[in-house]
């Protein structure tokens, strides 16, 4: 019995770590991956395209991420159970990203990062946290361990998913039939939506058109986007647009439709653009070995398994 780690630049990392947890399991790096028949387990991200059927005796596949759409892109993935992964050290990580934003732009620190490189001392106003709304989109772990960290500094919580939720202190919505009346209430977009066919491009023009434009503070000069969740859900031309013409005031991205973000993007320089390279969730490889190895075990001891994915909804 063998585990193969496929796809990731941190595979050598991540079998050091999971061979300090346990040294006697063998581990397989790829491409060298030894006998194919002897591969039971598969720690993947992103691996090429038709690689995982060539394992005869595949049992499980095991996400390095939270999302699995790198996975199930694959139109001859193996039909094995996925899990994702899920871990307190994952999640506080995100929180303290969308925290840590959605604070930078009700404090407009994108102007007075421009001011200080033009070396300007001038006062811009700026609401109060309790004046502000914060929209969730997607409230999965991530998002509700967000709202739980926002509730104590008075921002006003909505959010948005697939199912109907309920979180105290937020207003939920729920469905393509009460997504209006959740972006029509927002101020800050926070994204931590799954890459699934429904959600492919949702951050599109038309969508960021539907944010609070009117009835909003005056101190907060328009509605904010920030996507933590894939590249994929974004339009990224149309980010650009709604940007230029006002419709949306700033922006903080950490994913983007691709990967690296190529250096000719006009958001490099966007001087309300926050960039970051997908790091709002960049785990330790200790915590995923870890994670990795309990499924192992519970996969072995025939017990339930963890974040099991649902293919037919892609998460």
């Amino acid at each position: 019995m063998a585990l193969l780690i496929i796809g990731s630049q941190r595979t050598e990392e991540f079998a050091a770590a999971a061979r300090a947890l346990n040294a006697g399991l063998d581990i397989r790096v790829w491409p060298e991956a030894g006998r194919v028949e002897d591969i039971r387990y598969a720690l993947a991200w992103g691996p090429p395209m038709g690689v995982l059927k060539t394992f005869p005796n595949l049992e499980l596949i095991i996400s390095v991420g939270a999302g699995v759409d790198h996975l199930l892109k694959d139109p001859e993935l193996p039909d094995v159970p996925i899990v994702r992964f899920v871990d307190p050290d994952l999640t506080s990580r995100m929180v303290g990203y969308l925290v840590l934003h959605v604070l930078f732009h009700t404090r407009r620190m994108c102007e007075f990062l421009e001011l200080q490189r033009q070396r300007k001392w001038e006062y811009r106003g700026e609401p109060a946290m309790h004046e502000v709304r914060v929209g969730l989109m997607g409230l999965g772990v991530m998002g509700e361990a967000t709202a739980k960290a926002l509730k104590p500094l008075g921002f006003q919580l909505r959010g948005w998913s697939r199912s109907q939720k309920s979180i105290e202190g937020v207003e939920c919505y729920a469905g393509q039939e009460n997504l209006d009346a959740f972006l029509a209430g927002t101020d800050i977009l926070a994204c931590t939506l799954p890459l699934t066919p429904e959600t492919r491009g949702i951050i599109n023009r038309d969508l960021l058109r539907r944010l609070s434009q009117q009835g909003r503070h005056p101190q907060l000069p328009g509605p904010v986007l920030i996507n933590a969740g894939r590249g994929g859900l974004q339009v990224e031309a149309d980010i650009l647009t709604a940007l230029d013409a006002g419709e949306l005031y700033a922006a903080s991205l950490d994913v983007f439709e691709t990967e690296p973000l190529p250096e000719t993007s006009p958001l490099w320089s966007h001087p309300r653009v926050i960039v970051t390279p997908h790091n709002a969730a960049e785990t330790t490889p200790e915590a995923i070995s870890r994670y990795m190895l309990r499924q192992i075990r519970r996969h072995q001891a025939g017990e339930p398994l963890e974040n099991l994915v649902d293919r037919a909804r892609g998460y």
